[in-house]
């Protein structure tokens, strides 16, 4: 499976497919697979990239 998250970089804004109500959030690091995002409503999350494709967010 390709990892459409590796395309995602520190200040970038996303949303997480499956939990709408967290918000838009901001991607803090994107190292290994692993992507740090502190979503508005959630706070700071470690995402999965090979489990979870985020939602790049270009109109906020």
């Amino acid at each position: 499976m390709e990892d459409l998250n590796a395309i995602l970089s520190p200040g970038m804004l996303v949303r997480h497919p499956g939990q709408p109500d967290w918000g838009v959030g901001q991607v803090q690091s994107n190292i290994s697979g692993r992507v740090t995002v502190n979503f508005r409503d959630k706070g700071k999350v470690v995402i999965e990239s090979s489990r979870i494709a985020l939602i790049p967010v270009f109109d906020a």
